[in-house]
């Protein structure tokens, strides 16, 4: 029997080689269990080695943990593509593939001892050095979670706690974390065939007849649960019914809805436009032929792409073969899903944040087993193991949100164009405001471009104002925010029974808490940024880590009440609109008014659908591809957000984000207006998406980049450092800098830097940043593995983190 190729969930680059277990082999694709020196840890099956004769012992797997796999043969490629490009060890990249939960792995757990209790209870008042986050907590519990002690074992505390172990203090554990993810089983209720001729009490009669009458068509078992909901006596009966072998229990995997609720119906268009026939008389051969072929359809917004998608759906499952659709965020995600779910009905399966780790495990196992063709989902859908993959969709794909920023720091978009080529698929990028970097690689034959320039029905782009905030004077008592423009023409929106949007990329009521008297503003303890104050829960927050300090009375620093709230955020918006517009409904769509629960976020799109909402206000999340038929205005009430941030891609973030935004007014029977505050009118991106004009945009950014040697003329890395001590984390940083520059490659790769990341500090981790700018891509990625496999020596120690970022989007 051969030999395992397993990749393992631990930062490993290669694979291992391990024997099967007794004369069982595990298939490709399944989860084991295998030994990892001393510890157990998850292993993912990618194929069979021959035996070969060697000096080392090959140790056996210790456990098979699946019945049937949760990847294809064709995944394994894939998998090992992301690991070699990215620089990240292939069991961690299948680990990020797979649905949360399915890790199983060794650990340890301490527990404190009657003799430690009296021991190190006195040390309470001056713990020992390095254990102040814990040693309290420790003593208060007695115990240490294998969470807990995983982060102690790294780092100093592993010495303390041999040693206490060795004094009879405590007591170390070896144990195993079993997955936490399971299939979901119901009780469901067979018939015997043939049935006993025996005689049935009435409760049995009238239980066996319900049973038959759920069993009707194709079913051949009947959930018990749906009998005992119709008649509460046939609990008992089931019981009598099972001893007299009249029917049998089983169990039976049931999948958990992802829905939650229908989502919306939309109808199918009675005809097409010119510009979608035209698209499409491109795009079906193509799939027909099952040829590889990227294409950049980029349409205005309003012009129908989402009913090309569908028509190249329904083509592509005529021909047997499967389709991906990527979004870029759930808030997109719910509205695409109706699209699909009123013309596909039960053939989608969903992937993404917004389900629980069950219902995305089920959703997982409906796609292997192929009860399902169309996955809709975010970012990590990509990974979807769908067999005989025909048609990806990127829908808005220049969103940033298809870049992963931690851990694993893949670009969806890009895997979708290489998943498409190794699968022979048609690929079907969709922006009103394609990414630079598409829209070059188009104009240079990588991708064919489709251009879609008329909204559907012929209905008009909407009419942009700019409002120069130098020359206004907006802040009034009766108005801080809103220009005189902007405060007439919602109110005017109001009372002819039309509705408005309301946009400011910023949550919270104001940025900024700040003490009059000494100039102190309240920061993150963990980060050094300002926390947020959010008036409706009478908190501050850090939008970075989450910490949460109560909303200051008194300045901490000087003991002075005269604080005041400076800056704005959406909370503050809906406020102040509240008292402009006393009687219309407002509602407000950010991540403090959807994070809890999906249902919020679909509840809130439903009543602007219906009407039932005059006014909303949002960030980013309101931009994204919503079609409201009835929104005519649309308020932007601060552009300049974004483009005074220390990165190469603000203006480009800026214009999509206005353009996007714009391009919710109007989409219905009446035109629709856009007004923009800002203090730069004269921007090129702020007067490109004013006149709704890409391509001036992208020539004067192409310009740009051209000049400094930016991406597309260019591919970065970023280096990135972070720990606990700045001075460890400047030197670390400053080190691998000079490694660089002694490197044979340094010659072809532009070294910038070391300096500190512009958010210096997260997290409690202080942060620096080297980054790599080369046009050969080869001579880049090999000075990347040769910084990551000979690091300074503070990332050696553990003391700091280093990593790197292939293709950064983002250089905060």
């Amino acid at each position: 029997m051969d030999y395992l190729v397993v990749a393992v969930a631990a930062p490993l680059f290669e694979t291992l080689t391990y024997a099967p277990m007794g004369l069982k082999s595990p298939a490709l694709g399944v989860r084991v269990l295998v030994p990892l020196g001393r510890r157990r840890v998850t292993g993912y099956v990618l194929g069979t080695t021959p035996k070969l004769d060697t000096e080392y012992t090959i140790r056996p797997i210790l456990d098979i943990l699946d019945q049937e796999p949760l990847f294809g043969a064709d995944m394994v490629p894939f998998f090992k593509w992301i690991a070699d490009y990215y620089q990240y060890p292939i069991g961690e990249v299948i680990k990020c593939a797979l649905p949360g939960g399915l890790t199983s792995q060794s650990g340890r757990k301490v527990a404190l001892t009657g003799n430690g209790l009296e021991k190190l209870s006195t040390l309470l008042n001056s713990p020992p050095s390095g254990t102040e986050s814990w040693f309290a907590d420790f003593i208060k519990s007695g115990a240490l979670s294998k969470a807990a002690c995983t982060n102690i074992w790294r780092g100093k505390g592993k010495k303390l706690l041999l040693d206490w172990q060795n004094q009879g203090f405590i007591t170390i554990a070896e144990i195993l974390q079993e997955s936490t993810t399971k299939a979901k089983t119901e009780v469901c209720l067979a018939l015997v065939e043939p049935l006993p001729a025996i005689t049935l009490s009435k409760p049995e009669e009238k239980t066996l007849g319900l049973i038959k009458e759920h069993l009707g068509g194709q079913k051949s078992v009947v959930s018990r649960r749906d009998i005992i909901k119709v008649y509460s006596g046939a609990a008992k009966a089931i019981r009598s019914l099972e001893a007299q072998k009249v029917l049998t229990l089983i169990d039976k995997q049931i999948y958990r809805d992802p829905f939650g609720e229908q989502p919306i119906f939309y109808p199918r268009p009675e005809t097409l436009t010119p510009e979608q026939e035209a698209a499409l008389e491109q795009i079906l051969p193509q799939i027909k032929s099952q040829n590889f072929t990227p294409f950049l359809i980029h349409g205005v917004t309003g012009c129908g792409k989402t009913e090309i998608y569908l028509e190249a759906a329904e083509t592509t499952l005529a021909q047997g073969r499967s389709v991906l659709v990527l979004v870029p965020e759930i808030a997109l995600a719910t509205q695409i899903e109706g699209h699909f779910f009123s013309r596909f009905g039960e053939k989608i399966a969903l992937l993404h944040s917004g389900l629980t780790t069950g219902e995305r495990f089920d959703q997982w196992q409906k796609i292997t087993r192929g009860q399902a063709s169309i996955v809709i989902g975010a970012r990590s859908a990509i990974f979807a193991p769908l067999a005989n993959l025909g048609l990806i969709i990127v829908d808005e794909e220049h969103d940033p949100a298809y870049k992963q920023d931690d851990n694993l720091r893949y670009n969806a978009r890009d895997l979708a164009v290489l998943r498409g080529r190794e699968n022979k698929a048609v690929v079907l990028l969709g922006s009103a405001t394609p990414s630079v970097t598409s829209y070059y690689n188009a104009q240079h034959g990588k991708f064919t471009i489709l251009t879609l320039a008329k909204r559907i029905y012929d209905r008009p782009l909407p009419e942009v104002e700019i409002v120069d905030l130098k020359k206004v004077p907006t802040v009034s008592e009766q108005s801080p925010l809103f220009s005189p423009n902007l405060r007439r023409a919602l109110q005017d929106t109001y009372a002819r029974g039309d509705q408005a949007l309301v946009f400011l990329n910023r949550r919270g009521f104001a940025n900024l808490l700040l003490c009059q008297d000494c100039g102190h503003s309240i920061s993150c303890p963990h980060c050094e940024v300002t926390l947020t104050v959010h008036k409706q829960k009478q908190r501050l927050i850090c939008h970075y880590c989450g910490y949460q300090a109560p909303s200051a009375a008194i300045c901490p620093h000087c003991r002075s009440a005269r604080v005041t709230e400076c800056g704005f955020g959406t909370e503050r918006i809906e406020e102040e609109l509240r008292a402009m517009v006393p009687k219309a409904t407002i509602a407000r769509l950010d991540r403090d008014t959807t994070s809890s629960n999906r249902k919020d976020f679909i509840k809130i799109l439903r009543a602007v659908h219906n009407r039932e909402t005059d006014i909303l206000v949002g960030t980013q999340m309101i931009t994204k591809g919503h079609h409201f038929p009835h929104v005519t205005l649309v308020g932007i009430i601060w552009a300049d957000t974004g483009l005074a941030l220390p990165d190469y891609k603000a203006a480009e973030r800026t214009f999509q984000l206005l353009s996007q935004v714009t391009g919710r007014a109007g989409r219905g029977e009446k035109p629709g207006k856009v007004i923009i505050q800002t203090f730069q009118p004269d921007h090129y991106a702020v007067v490109a998406a004013r006149e709704h004009d890409y391509k001036s945009f992208y020539e004067r950014e192409i310009g740009l980049r051209h000049a400094l040697s930016y991406p597309p003329y260019s591919r970065l890395i970023n280096v990135k450092f972070s720990g606990e001590k700045d001075e460890l984390v400047r030197q670390a940083a400053l080190e691998c800098a000079a490694i660089a520059r002694k490197s044979k490659n340094a010659a072809s790769v532009e070294i910038l830097g070391p300096a500190p990341a512009p958010l210096s500090k997260l997290r409690n981790r202080y942060r620096w940043q080297l980054l790599l700018k080369g046009l050969n891509l080869q001579s880049l990625a090999s000075l990347g593995h040769f910084l990551r496999t000979t690091p300074p020596v503070q990332v050696r120690n553990n003391k700091v983190r280093m990593t790197l970022d292939i293709d950064p989007d983002s250089m905060l």
